[in-house]
């Protein structure tokens, strides 16, 4: 498990297959609330236990792009991290995320295309130990970083 690289993100020469990363994010109801208004998905599945009691769920449940969007926070934070661009991903739900879960991010780097600086990286979201959602994450990586202008300045 890798942890944040002091310069915010990992360039491509840095990575390898294998490199895994993650982050634990709580689920809860601020959580939803402010996810659904970021999305302005007012699903009342999210937002309403009435009428989620109702459903096969038998409760309100979290937005499945809620639990996609932590895999997303550890794209941006740690592996590869800053500079890193999303270009595609792939998506897979299998279970439930309720108020009061914790879920596991976990990002694998799984090929590396040196050529074009892209890389593949596998990503899975847990709920005790279980997987609820996994994917691909295709992301450009910085092959360099850029030097601070303020670093270099004489001012």
């Amino acid at each position: 498990m890798i942890e944040p690289h002091p310069s915010g993100g990992y360039i491509l020469d840095e990575l390898f297959v294998g490199m895994t990363a993650e982050k634990r994010i709580a689920v809860t109801e601020q959580r939803i609330g402010h996810f659904a208004e970021a999305s302005d998905d007012f699903n009342p599945l999210h937002m309403d236990e009435a009428f989620a009691s109702k459903t096969a769920y038998r409760g309100r449940i979290a937005h499945g792009l809620l639990s996609a969007s932590f895999g997303s926070a550890v794209v941006g934070t740690i592996l590869p991290g800053a500079g890193a661009i999303y270009l595609g991903q792939t998506l897979s739900f299998y279970k439930p995320v309720r108020i009061g879960d914790v879920v596991v991010a976990r990002v694998t780097v799984a090929t590396i295309d040196e050529a074009a600086a892209r890389v593949v990286l596998r990503c899975e979201c847990l709920v005790e130990g279980e997987v609820i959602m996994d994917g691909d994450a295709t992301v450009r990586v910085p092959r360099r970083r850029r030097v601070s202008k303020a670093l270099g300045s004489n001012d």
